[in-house]
C-alpha cells in the first residue's frame, strides 16, 4: 500500500476540495492518461487495485506512471467508544482528487490497449474517469514560425 514515509506530528483536518484541478491536469510522462471527471478521496487500496488491473492487462508491456499519492490521513475512533477523549488514530491514507486530475499515464502501447487497460482500472475507482491523450504544443509552435 502507498503511504508517506514520514509525517508531521499533528493530525490533519479533513479540508474541502473546491473547484477544478489547475495542476496535474495534463499528460506529461506517457502518451495516454486516465483523468478524473469527479471529486473524490481515493484510498491507497483503490489506487493499488487500479494499478494491478492495468499491469495485468498490459503484461509488462509499456510503462505506467501513477500521478497521485495518498498523503492525507483519515482517522477513526474504535467501535463502541464513548464520545470525547480526542481524535482517533490514523486508519488509512487518501489522495484528494479534483475533476480533471490525471490519475495514471501509459506510454509505449497502442491506443486500443491503453483504452482497455484504463477501462478495467475505472471499475476499481469510485470516480467517473475519462481517457485523455497527450497534447503536443511544440509541433504547433514550430509550424507557425
Amino acid at each position: 500500500m502507498l503511504m508517506p514515509k514520514k509525517t508531521k506530528f499533528r493530525k490533519q483536518f479533513k479540508g474541502r476540495m473546491k473547484g477544478k484541478a489547475t495542476t496535474g491536469n495534463t499528460v506529461v510522462f506517457g502518451e495516454y492518461g486516465l483523468a478524473s471527471a469527479d471529486k473524490a478521496k481515493l484510498t491507497s487500496r483503490q489506487i493499488e487495485a487500479a494499478r494491478v488491473a492495468i499491469n495485468r492487462f498490459l503484461k509488462r508491456g509499456g510503462s505506467l506512471v501513477i500521478r497521485i499519492f495518498p498523503h492525507k490521513p483519515v482517522t477513526k475512533r474504535p467501535a463502541e467508544v464513548r464520545m470525547g477523549k480526542g481524535k482517533g488514530p490514523v486508519e488509512y491514507w487518501v489522495a484528494p482528487v479534483k475533476d480533471g486530475t490525471v490519475l495514471y499515464e501509459i506510454g509505449g502501447v497502442t491506443e486500443e490497449q491503453a483504452k482497455e487497460a484504463f477501462r478495467l482500472a475505472t471499475h476499481k475507482l469510485p470516480v467517473k474517469c475519462k481517457f485523455v491523450k497527450k497534447e503536443i504544443a511544440a509541433e504547433g509552435a514550430q509550424s507557425e514560425g
